[in-house]
């Protein structure tokens, strides 16, 4: 139990982080080309874009990463809770 909470633990955090990054290099390269990122979009225009938060864009993968996230912590509390056989 211990095992799977800790991979339920720590896999969503790395492909969120991985998503994120992913995603802020393509708004770096926009940037440093002189364009403006529509986040809705996903594309590099020449006017200004608002800004939309990426919970706001994504919540299924942000929500559900931090609920997978809870999950495994509390199969990691009870796993070393328990007594092991």
């Amino acid at each position: 139990m211990i095992r799977l909470g800790l991979l339920l633990l720590v896999l969503p955090v790395l492909v969120l982080l991985g998503v994120y990054f992913w995603e802020l290099g393509d708004v770096r390269a926009c940037q440093l080309d002189g364009g403006y990122w529509n986040y809705l979009d996903g594309a590099c225009y020449d006017t200004p874009q608002p800004f939309v938060s990426w919970l706001e864009r994504s919540p299924l993968l942000v929500n559900g990463g931090m609920l997978l996230s809870v999950v495994g912590l509390v199969m990691c509390m009870v796993g070393f809770y328990t007594k092991s056989r």
